[in-house]
């Protein structure tokens, strides 16, 4: 058990650097959406599951569908409609 502590800890190490250091915008939401993944097994190893339900539902949920929506509202993410129209103007 303390192995796979240390493991998921050493994961929400990884995830939070590389968060900060990815370039792409939308790999950096599905990252941060891994480490709140990663934060509610931590509560639950810490026997809180109200705590884990909050990070699951507000982490990785509310909170990445919102970056989500601002990253389509910015024009980070192409839809497959101006993908096809992008591509028939070249």
């Amino acid at each position: 058990m303390n192995v796979f502590i240390i493991m998921i800890l050493g994961f929400l190490v990884v995830c939070a650097v590389a968060t900060a250091l990815t370039k792409s915008l939308l790999a950096s939401v599905v990252i941060y959406m891994a480490y709140s993944v990663l934060m509610c097994i931590v509560w639950m190893l810490l026997q809180s599951p109200d705590l884990a339900v909050t990070e699951a539902a507000v982490g990785a949920g509310v909170t990445s569908l919102l970056f989500f929506i601002t990253l389509k509202k910015i024009h980070a993410i192409r839809g497959d409609e101006e993908e096809d129209h992008h591509h028939e103007e070249k």
